[in-house]
């Protein structure tokens, strides 16, 4: 196995102290409490317990893993109010943003059918059925920006497919990743042991089990950076892969949208969760011929945002993105709302920020800014420019466009690289549970969500001539 080595593995500036991550409350910067750090011996063990009994949940029926699998979410609706409560204390998302999240994650029996029949055995041809077969043990390392329900994302679908898992959580959010992954370990019990695993620590800890032998899979949300790290570790025994990485994602504003929802959704998604969002808008070209009053609605729906989100994460996170506001406004920008941290109270706090007339060559229009900003910038209101523009990044995960005329829209969608277009909507709010959710270039690798995404954790096993 790998040496257990902390350089270089911390996020966010995580310190781990005597054997235990220390948690700090993002809004307060007190200490929340310390979780234990997984041993070399705690990983091997796990990951050696989820292989013995890996075969023999994959021999329960399809129906009847589900249902286990719906019985064991529902225990995390008993404890709602604490679970949301412990996601403010170790992220710092608002309890009503926190609330929402814990009850999307708890209400999943309609997800679980739907990926029941993903699972689910087809006849072709006539003489052949093909049918699912596990992968093995999945590892799933789980973001600390949603800790509850992009955990369960991924491991529930492993699960269904008669997969084991050994989750490792952020180690941001470590005890919001353990509430969840307990509840399917409470779940299975005796008769499937070991059959899901929890792990804590950094990317020290997780290095030792994406590398182990026995793990036949991993399913990662995070950023490139680790995406390639560990595709490199996973390259020897070709591991599957399936990545969520990072975003840049642009909204297009033509001249004949309607902008007052333009300007509603281009605040709203780009200061949720204080902008630490993967799938959050970070750069908004807007038809030069509306700029102005597209600019005055901005501001407006931004300043509805302040006092309403939470802090950022972490002072890296905090200082990241004040460095970002900093180069677009040397770089000839305009601060039209915030673009400061408060000086005056605790907490790594960023106000919501309106950049305008942003360079398309500044940082913040180039690099992940994960921060609470909308950041405009104005186009000449062509379709070519706009494609242009919208694709000249290295990341592709959604984008927008904001027009009435919904033949140039959809032209324009089909041409930007990003593996989600919303037309007037954002696809985060308005697409279909059972559409992939994919990242282009260096957005994703493999993809989640979706029949096609739920069946990228089994693979396809044709028997002929049965029927």
């Amino acid at each position: 196995t790998l040496p257990l080595t902390r350089e270089n593995a911390m996020v966010q500036g995580v310190k781990i102290e005597d054997g235990h991550i220390v948690v700090v409350n993002p809004a307060t910067e007190e200490i929340v409490h310390r979780v234990k750090v997984s041993t070399e011996e705690e990983v091997e063990a796990t990951v050696r317990a989820a292989h013995a009994a890996q075969h023999a949940w994959s021999t329960v029926p399809l129906s009847d893993r589900v249902e286990l699998l719906k019985r064991a979410v529902r225990r995390l609706k008993a404890d709602e109010t604490a679970l949301a409560s412990l996601i403010t204390a170790e992220m710092g998302k608002p309890h009503d943003e926190a609330t929402e999240e814990v009850s999307g994650a708890v209400d999943k029996d309609a997800l679980l059918d739907l990926i029941e029949s993903a699972n689910a055995s087809e006849t072709k041809g006539g003489n052949c059925v093909v049918t699912r077969a596990p992968h093995g043990v999945v590892a799933i390392v789980s973001p600390w920006n949603f800790p509850v329900d992009e955990l369960l994302l991924l491991a529930l679908p492993a699960l269904a497919a008669g997969n084991a898992v050994v989750v490792k959580p952020s180690e941001v959010a470590p005890a919001c990743g353990a509430a969840a992954t307990n509840a399917l370990i409470d779940e299975m019990g005796e008769a499937f042991k070991g059959t899901v695993g929890l792990l804590q620590g950094d990317g020290a800890v997780g290095r030792l089990v994406v590398a182990h032998p026995l793990i036949a899979m991993v399913a990662l949300t995070g950023s490139a950076p680790t995406g390639k790290t560990i595709m490199r570790a996973a390259a020897d025994s070709l591991k599957r892969l399936v990545f969520e990485l990072g975003g840049k994602d642009p909204m297009i504003v033509f001249e004949d949208a309607d902008l007052d929802l333009a300007a509603a959704d281009a605040a709203k998604f780009s200061i949720i969760n204080c902008g630490q969002v993967c799938c959050a808008v970070e750069r908004v070209y807007v038809a030069d011929s509306i700029f102005d009053e597209f600019e005055r609605r901005v501001v407006s729906a931004a300043s509805a945002w302040t006092g309403k989100i939470g802090p950022l994460v972490s002072s890296l996170q905090r200082d990241l993105v004040a460095e970002h506001v900093r180069g677009a406004i040397s770089a000839g920008a305009r601060c039209l709302l915030g673009g400061e941290a408060p000086k005056d109270k605790p907490g790594f706090w960023f106000p919501p920020t309106v950049l305008s007339d942003v360079p398309h060559d500044a940082a913040i229009s180039k690099e992940e800014t994960f921060g609470p900003v909308v950041a405009l910038t104005r186009f000449d209101g062509t379709e070519a420019k706009a494609i242009s523009l919208a694709n000249d990044s290295d990341f592709g995960l959604t984008a927008s466009v904001y027009s009435s005329d919904v033949h140039r829209a959809r032209l324009v969608a089909t041409a930007i690289e990003a593996g989600q277009v919303g037309i007037n909507a954002n696809p985060i709010a308005a697409a279909s549970p059972d559409c992939p959710w994919v990242g282009h270039k260096l957005s994703g690798f493999g993809y989640h969500s979706g029949s096609d995404g739920w069946r990228q954790f089994s693979l396809p096993k044709t028997i002929v001539g049965v029927i």
